[in-house]
């Protein structure tokens, strides 16, 4: 029985060895060399004493995006959840609004050109009341919304599903305590919910922080992340060695916030 387990887990662990593990060392290894192929620690050396502390500036201006990119999901994915859950077709519902991941992020981002840009519909909509174009396409405002609605569903759905399978009767129990609907919320529901919620801040979290197109697309490159830094180095300066230490970088940041978030057994 346990030769059959280990022959099922067979492709399993080649998969995670040849598209996890792989591309994660060779990205250490490229790390090491710098842009004409010698063996190097300048790149960690520029990372940490550039000129301004331009790539730690970046790397705090990533942090902070992908933060209130996460607070925001968070404080309308939670009520959005927990609604969705006292429906009837509830199932359904949540299928709606899973289903703009299906869409291309291209496509997304194009479409929200078309309504942030100068003649679009919100400028439409304020020049109907007088108020003139506003630049509203190429701001963090715009960046921070369009990324925010596009990682939204991935912050319902953990909370959704941990919301769902609450025991009715801990609920129940509250209320027959003696305790009030905020209160059955606050030392009860929410408490209880936390897994998801983790889930949900790592769901967003994490790739909030290598956001690449959007910065370009809807930011107009004032936004300035480590995503972008990657890109720039991979595709356009051809130094691949620095690309891939800001890559190091960025894989530590992301198992120090799955660190953060895990559930802490008491």
């Amino acid at each position: 029985m346990k030769k059959t387990s280990r022959l099922f887990a067979l492709p399993y662990a080649i998969w995670v060895f040849l598209f996890v593990f792989a591309p994660v060392l060779l990205i250490i290894y490229k790390s090491f060399f710098d842009i004409n192929g010698h063996l190097t620690l300048d790149n960690y050396v520029t990372y940490f004493t550039s000129p301004n502390m331009t790539y730690l500036r970046m790397s705090l201006n990533s942090i902070l995006y992908a933060g209130i990119i996460t607070l925001v999901t968070l404080l309308i994915a939670y009520p959005t959840a927990f609604f969705l859950t006292q429906l009837k077709h509830k199932q359904l519902w949540l299928m709606l609004i899973i289903l703009p991941t299906w869409v291309n992020l291209l496509l997304k981002a194009y479409a929200f050109i078309g309504i942030f840009g100068q003649h679009g519909t919100i400028n439409q909509f304020l020049g109907f009341f007088g108020l003139g174009v506003q630049q509203i396409l190429f701001t963090d405002f715009s960046f921070i919304a369009v990324a925010s609605y596009i990682e939204i569903p991935f912050m319902i759905l953990p909370i959704f599903n941990v919301l769902d399978d609450l025991d009715h009767n801990l609920i129940n129990a509250s209320r027959d305590l003696g305790a009030n609907n905020w209160q059955t919320f606050t030392k009860v529901i929410f408490p209880l919910s936390m897994n998801g919620v983790r889930s949900g801040v790592q769901a967003v979290f994490i790739p909030s922080l290598s956001l690449f197109m959007l910065t370009r697309l809807i930011g107009g490159n004032r936004v300035i992340t480590l995503g972008t830094a990657i890109e720039q180095h991979f595709l356009t300066t051809q130094n691949l060695g620095m690309g891939s230490t800001i890559g190091v970088v960025l894989i530590v940041a992301m198992l120090a916030i799955m660190w953060l978030t895990k559930e802490r057994k008491k």
